[in-house]
């Protein structure tokens, strides 16, 4: 099971950078495009909102909080899909689902959203769950030694990999739909739309804020870390299967999946 430290950490309220997580992720071309293209239709957000949104979280709290068993049988589910993610010649950057590098970036861009959810809400120094945290990379193909060692040597892995953040038009139509809410029916969305850019927005690191154009001004600073003091004053109060809910409860399914049988993706 992954360390203690880690589990502890897991905070569903972190559930509000869910966007801004995606978008660095999506922000280096060749996973940007893996994703619009990819033929797996199950997994298109846009027509599967709640199913992506799932598979999503479990594949999060099994890193977090599952065992080495649940984590290995994930990495099956998943590789079944991720090997019909590859590019074609009509693409515009080659990729692989399986690239190690990008799968890497992926968990990295994960933790740094972990880690910034975990001292805005709960506070306290990451460092004590850092290592812990290849976990993120490991469910799937990124081999423990390519895990940056420290704190430190992510920090440099970090500052790297944002000289090769390039969000292109048609990526950033697709995270402008995702920052909107255009995934949910319109009554759904419409009333959480200026809530859900706003947190978005304040989520994102400054690069990727630029890169998709999204006004942020020092009004709209300091109203976010209002925003996120007072969630934070209530998380630190929640009993622990509050503050980790909705993780707990999809690594229930995903328990309940592997005991009848059924399709964990």
């Amino acid at each position: 099971m992954a360390d203690p430290a880690l589990h502890d950490a897991v905070v569903g309220a972190g559930l509000l950078a869910g966007s801004a997580n995606v978008i660095m992720q999506l922000s280096r071309a060749p996973v940007g495009h893996g994703v619009l293209e990819s033929e797996v239709d199950s997994g298109n957000l846009f027509r599967h909102p709640v199913k992506r949104t799932r598979t999503t979280l479990t594949y999060l709290a099994v890193a977090t909080m599952g065992t080495d068993a649940e984590r290995a049988a994930y990495r099956r589910a998943v590789d079944r899909v991720h090997a019909r993610v590859r590019s074609s010649v009509s693409s515009p950057v080659a990729y692989n689902a399986f690239d190690t590098d990008l799968q890497l970036w992926v968990a990295a861009c994960l933790y740094k959203g972990f880690e910034d959810v975990y001292v805005a809400f709960v506070g306290g120094e990451p460092e004590r769950f850092y290592r812990d945290a290849a976990t993120f990379g490991t469910t799937l193909q990124v081999r423990p030694e390519m895990w940056p060692a420290d704190r430190e040597a992510f920090e440099k892995y970090w500052t790297a990999g944002l000289a090769e953040v390039a969000i292109d038009d048609v990526v950033r139509r697709y995270l402008t739909d995702i920052v909107d809410l255009r995934f949910l029916h319109p009554v759904v969305a419409a009333p959480g739309r200026r809530f859900h850019r706003f947190v978005t927005t304040g989520f994102l690191p400054r690069r990727f804020r630029d890169e998709m154009r999204l006004p942020w001004t020092a009004a709209d600073q300091r109203r976010f870390d209002a925003l996120l003091a007072a969630i934070g004053r209530v998380v630190r109060v929640l009993p622990a299967p509050l503050r980790r809910f909705p993780f707990n409860l999809c690594l229930w399914d995903l328990r309940r999946r592997l005991r009848t049988g059924r399709p964990l993706v």
